[in-house]
C-alpha cells in the first residue's frame, strides 16, 4: 500500500516562491536541505493539517526558466472558504484561469506552475 508524501516543483528565486505559497495558500516550511556546496537547496511546504508536502528545489547554477511544457499538469487544493479565497487570489492577481461551469479556477506561481483551487465537497 502507498501514500502519497510530497510532489517537487524546481524553482529560480526559492525565497520568492516560498512568499507566494506562504501569502497565497499558507503554506509553511515544515524542513529544509542544503548542499555541502550550496549547489542546491529544498524546501518542504506544508498545510499544517495533512503528511503531503510541497517540495521547492532551488538549483544554484539554473538560470533559465523552466519548461513546462503545455502546463497541463497542476497542483489541487481545496480551499475551505472558497469565496475568501477567489477575493484573495484576485486582489493578489494570480488568478490565470476560471472554469465557472465546474466551480475552480487556477492561480499561477512565479515560476508559471498552475494551482487548481477547489471548494470543499458539499
Amino acid at each position: 500500500m502507498f501514500r502519497f508524501n510530497h510532489y517537487n516543483i524546481n524553482v529560480l528565486d526559492l525565497e520568492k516562491s516560498i512568499n507566494f505559497y506562504k501569502n497565497a495558500l499558507g503554506l509553511n516550511i515544515i524542513r529544509e536541505k542544503n548542499a555541502q556546496d550550496e549547489s542546491y537547496k529544498i524546501v518542504y511546504l506544508g498545510d499544517g493539517k495533512s503528511d503531503f508536502s510541497l517540495e521547492l528545489t532551488w538549483l544554484k547554477d539554473r538560470k533559465e526558466k523552466y519548461d513546462l511544457g503545455d502546463e497541463e499538469f497542476h497542483l489541487a487544493l481545496t480551499a475551505e472558504d472558497f469565496n475568501a479565497a477567489y477575493e484573495k487570489h484576485k486582489a493578489m492577481n494570480v488568478i490565470i484561469f476560471e472554469n465557472p461551469k465546474m466551480g475552480i479556477y487556477f492561480i499561477g506561481d512565479p515560476d508559471g506552475y498552475w494551482i487548481e483551487i477547489i471548494p470543499p465537497k458539499k
